[in-house]
């Protein structure tokens, strides 16, 4: 079991109820909008993702870009591979490089759709990177680390720094 103040969470449309009540918990909330770019600092992290824009993914999958870290990670929230299916490739290699990039070194678990709620829960799935598939990757998969800009992006679904707290965006990261 993960002590509480080992969790971490941010949203940036938290309230100060919200927060209050979650600080009360003894969870630990991140002070300011990292944009997902969230470091495991070497240990073994669940990220907890739902509903979640592809930039969110591509921004933790970029600020832990080596086969060490994401070996540690584990992330719930919406499929890679439902990503893959949906946008072209030169989309998901233009805007969601890491996630292009990290698709042939995770395994994936989807979760069972409740049937009370078909139309929400619908493509969440268990990602993890096995250090065996991630090595076999190659040294050109792991020479970029180019921070993602998201210039040329047509459906961004994420609160921007700058942006402030309108909208919803979930993550937490639980650290053992």
């Amino acid at each position: 079991q993960v002590p509480p103040a080992r969790c971490a969470l941010f949203d940036p449309a938290f309230s100060a109820e919200e927060a209050a009540a979650l600080g009360q918990l003894g969870l630990r909330l991140l002070p300011d909008n990292e944009e997902g770019k969230h470091g495991i600092a070497g240990s073994a992290t669940l990220f907890y993702m739902v509903h979640c824009g592809k930039a969110l993914y591509n921004n933790l999958l970029w600020s832990n870009w080596s086969a060490a870290a994401l070996s540690k990670m584990v992330i719930i929230g919406n499929s890679f591979k439902g990503m893959e299916e949906r946008l072209l490739a030169r989309v998901l290699e233009r805007d969601y490089s890491y996630i292009a990039k990290v698709l042939k070194g995770t395994e994936e678990a989807a979760l069972p759709a409740h049937p009370r709620y078909l139309d929400t829960f619908n493509d969440t799935s268990v990602h993890w990177f096995p250090l065996q598939k991630l090595n076999g990757l190659g040294p050109a998969v792991w020479a970029c680390t180019e921070e993602p800009t998201y210039r040329d992006c047509d459906d961004l679904e994420i609160i921007r720094k700058e942006d402030g707290a309108e909208g919803r965006v979930h993550a937490a990261a639980a650290e053992s």
